[in-house]
């Protein structure tokens, strides 16, 4: 039974026409100009502005059961979609990926040798065009008059530019990154749709999950490694300029998320303590 449904899979998420004949054209594949992404982080953080200081303090609240409901289904979606990406660009990569296989996930032939097409491409471009929806994690927060952080409003802006850049300049390490990121979010919003839906968790779970999402970054540093030790050593990797953008920003994320984790941590044991004392 886990053979045909195994090839079912890889037929959906690999070798469906639609998917094994992506290409990514400048100019012609929705998203794939500069003046896209630029357009879009500038009209999130306008509107973030907008919402906050202007609009939502002239309206009622929304109703709880209205906005859990929100939740419940935003999550749904995003966790599906997450679970179909990991799967997607996890077969893809298998499927499709040349000599030395091990090796072309962690570096890209370059010099144009990498063309931005198939179904790997094709994962890329959804993983990107989802970020869009995920902006809708930043409403309902406003929505519930929950404060945002920087850490989120950051995170969900530059992390638009960095999945166009995946795309644009055919970056190495970006399957690994892709699977990587996906498979987090299966985590991630799994906790929160649970949450949405009424469940509640102990404290420690809700910082499991930031603690795997910093050994998400972690891991992508260790990858790193071994993409540049391919990079010196085996003649050169694909978007080079791409991935140092992306090094920049994931280490600014690293930083904040240790500094969110270290706060938060440190306001549970302050509660705890006052309750024991």
């Amino acid at each position: 039974m886990a053979v045909p449904l195994l090839s079912r899979a890889r037929w959906l998420l690999v070798e469906h026409p639609a998917v094994a004949s992506f290409r990514w054209q400048p100019g012609h594949t929705l998203g794939a100009t500069p003046s896209f992404p630029a357009a879009v982080i500038c009209g999130y953080l306008t509107s973030v502005l907008v919402l906050h200081r202007l609009v939502l303090p002239l309206l009622p609240p929304l109703p709880p059961r209205a906005l859990r409901a929100a939740s419940a289904l935003h999550n749904a979606v995003l966790l599906a979609l997450s679970a179909a990406m990991a799967a997607g660009c996890a077969l893809s990569t298998a499927a499709t990926a040349p000599a030395p296989r091990w090796a072309w996930p962690f570096c890209f032939p370059p010099r144009g040798a990498t063309e931005a097409s198939g179904p790997v491409f094709f994962w890329a471009h959804v993983f990107y065009l989802s970020k869009l929806y995920e902006l809708g994690d930043t409403l309902l927060i406003l929505l519930g008059r929950r404060p945002l952080t920087l850490l989120h409003v950051y995170h969900h802006s530059v992390v638009i530019a960095m999945c166009y850049l995946w795309l644009a300049t055919r970056q190495s390490m970006m399957p690994i990154a892709l699977v990587t990121n996906a498979g987090v979010h299966v985590v991630m919003y799994s906790y929160y749709l649970s949450c949405s839906v009424g469940m509640r968790w102990p404290p420690r779970w809700k910082r499991a999950v930031t603690d795997l999402q910093i050994v998400q970054f972690l891991f992508s540093f260790a990858a790193s490694v071994v993409m540049l030790w391919l990079h010196f050593t085996a003649g050169g990797c694909e978007g080079m300029a791409g991935w140092v953008f992306n090094a920049a920003f994931n280490a600014s994320l690293l930083a904040l998320f240790l500094d969110f984790h270290g706060a938060a941590y440190k306001a549970a044991m302050g509660g705890s303590k006052g309750k024991a004392e």
